[in-house]
């Protein structure tokens, strides 16, 4: 009885792959290079068959659009919907099978569209941010040290704010790969660590020299975290929320790329402004010199519609913006305070506590879904 059992079974099995095997469309190819046209963009002898992956995926985002394998002796297309997984086979040389799929993935850009909604009526309990008075010992170093007076300029209070942002891209090197950040994570510390040791270091390490200086200077500013949808990820990008008296705004501020955002009328636009606009596909213009290490020049497609579309889906920033925010031996506690929309992934606790075993630091984090909390104007 069980042998019979066994065999309908493996019989059932045998059968079904069959049908399977007869319902997925084969197309034949003699060279391993072949053309893929996306929507409306051919690319020739883009893909290359690989009988050893299975399935050997490619993704699009085209959605609505067709996608088309085109080989030297065959073709199929296939329309992109949302839920498209199309399985195919290309024949190499009438012998070798590569089993292949055509599957949506959203772009950045998509993904960040589907984050619109926030609740303006979460009223949940975040302290009140705070920034340093530019009279704090060590920041009134930093303003003397550095000569940021000169570096400023003596125009208006824009012209003050870009010319720092110029300078620090300028003197510092970024190195996203920089296995180890400096210890001391000050501005005078970190620019010596750079030149003594002719290194560069992250955007994170970027943004708190280009923080300190503002504050110095007595600026309002914080460096805010800009992170993908997933908690787990390899890349993020760290930035500055600058706040102008002459604008009465938050204005966006980019050392590692030297870049600054603006509408269609030239006017400086906030991180919220630019998140909006990118959701809502409206005019945005990047400054022209924005650039990464004086090398390669940045555009609004791949600066901002792709890479910054992937890391504006949340943000996070320290309650209090000071010196020495991060050097880990002189802090005790730190506090931040993370903008997550409402289909973020991890919506609760809201407030998190943590003390590190090893260095005996409290790590509190709170999470608001109110970006009026977290855009809230400093006070004076």
């Amino acid at each position: 009885m069980k042998i019979k059992i066994s065999l309908i079974a493996i019989f059932s099995i045998v059968v079904q792959f069959i049908y399977a095997q007869k319902n997925i469309p084969i197309i034949k190819s003699t060279s391993k290079k072949i053309d893929i046209r996306d929507g409306i963009n051919l690319k020739k002898k883009w893909w290359t068959i690989s009988p050893e992956l299975n399935p050997d995926v490619y993704e699009t985002n085209s959605l609505g659009q067709k996608v088309t394998f085109i080989t030297d002796k065959d073709s199929i297309s296939v329309e992109i919907k949302k839920d498209t997984k199309f399985d195919f086979i290309i024949l190499l040389n009438d012998s070798k099978k590569a089993y292949t799929q055509i599957a949506y993935k959203q772009t950045y850009l998509q993904k960040l569209q589907d984050a619109e909604k926030f609740d303006y009526a979460d009223n949940r309990f975040v302290p009140n941010f705070s920034y340093q008075s530019m009279d704090n010992p060590n920041l009134i170093k930093i303003r003397k040290d550095l000569k940021l007076d000169s570096i400023a300029g003596t125009g208006n209070e824009i012209s003050k704010i870009i010319n720092l942002m110029h300078w620090v891209h300028n003197i510092i090197r970024h190195d996203g790969s920089a296995p180890t950040n400096p210890t001391s994570k000050n501005a005078i510390d970190i620019i010596k660590v750079c030149k003594t040791e002719n290194r560069g270091v992250n955007c994170r390490m970027m943004a708190t020299v280009l923080n300190e200086c503002y504050l110095s200077m007595g600026i309002k500013s914080r460096f805010v975290t800009c992170m993908p949808k997933e908690t787990v990820f390899e890349d993020c990008h760290v930035i500055n929320m600058v706040y102008s008296n002459d604008l009465k705004k938050w204005i966006w501020i980019d050392p590692t790329f030297n870049a600054y955002v603006m509408n269609e009328k030239g006017e400086l636009l906030g991180l919220a402004e630019v998140r909006e606009r990118l959701i809502n596909a409206k005019p945005l213009i990047l400054n022209p010199d924005a650039n990464w290490n004086r090398k390669s020049s940045q555009t609004k497609e791949y600066y901002l519609e792709n890479y910054m579309a992937k890391n504006l889906y949340r943000l996070r920033t320290p309650l209090v913006s000071e010196y020495d925010t991060e050097t880990w031996e002189n802090v005790k506690e730190i506090t931040y305070v993370e903008l997550l929309p409402l289909d973020g992934i991890e919506q609760s606790p809201q407030k998190k506590e943590k003390t590190d075993e090893k260095t005996g630091i409290k790590f509190t984090s709170y999470i608001t879904n109110n970006p009026n909390v977290f855009w809230t104007e400093p006070t004076k």
